[in-house]
């Protein structure tokens, strides 16, 4: 009952508040992204749902556009803006995505979206992460985020799937919160995204 009636309702409904809420950071971080940006506050991805369901993420744009001389996108690090640096920092370029759960493309909680290509690497217990709907944070991010591997990121993601309740969902969220607080388990490196998954055990 708590997963298919219960926790729809509840997202769309901290969607809702979340956004009055946050409205005027949100607003006042859009303003300072359209003059750092050239316009461009908001950056667009494509991701795995739901069953595997493709959508378009939404998320604040952290990092500019430019390119080398070869017309490549420069190294992480050398596109992250001082505003982008920022809201990193907090997770504030989250705060879009409640726009995602109200279009029913994600959850509160749950696991990640990952990237589409993603999709035919898993092997079949890995998979079972999109037996639910993804999530702005779920177990996995409150047990490392980005400074654990994809396979223990994966084992947590599954376990969710087994074991979620409205208890738990409470749990990730305090969690969430403190660690954003805190600014534990951001980033394994203030330098690098985490690494693309590249599984060789797919069956």
């Amino acid at each position: 009952m708590y997963t298919k009636i219960l926790k729809p309702i509840l997202d769309l409904l901290a969607a809702i508040i979340g956004l009055v809420l946050i409205s005027p950071v949100f607003l006042l971080l859009i303003l300072l992204l359209l003059i750092t940006n050239s316009g461009k506050p908001f950056f667009f991805q494509r991701r795995a749902g739901k069953n595997g369901r493709i959508f378009k993420i939404i998320k604040l744009k952290t990092m500019n556009d430019k390119k080398d001389q070869h017309g490549k996108l420069l190294p992480y690090d050398q596109r992250v803006t001082k505003i982008g640096t920022f809201i990193r920092k907090y997770s504030l370029d989250e705060i879009p995505q409640l726009i995602n759960i109200l279009k029913g493309d994600m959850s509160l909680i749950g696991p990640r979206p990952l990237h589409p290509e993603y999709l035919p690497l898993y092997n079949k217990e890995q998979a079972r992460r999109h037996d639910v709907m993804v999530g702005i944070t779920g177990w996995a991010q409150v047990n490392g985020r980005n400074t654990i591997s994809w396979e223990q990121k994966f084992e947590y993601d599954v376990w969710y799937v087994d074991n979620q309740s409205f208890m738990l969902d409470l749990k990730i969220l305090w969690l969430t919160f403190y660690k954003v607080i805190k600014k534990k388990d951001i980033n394994s490196s203030e330098n690098t995204n985490m690494p693309a998954f590249k599984n060789a055990d797919v069956e």
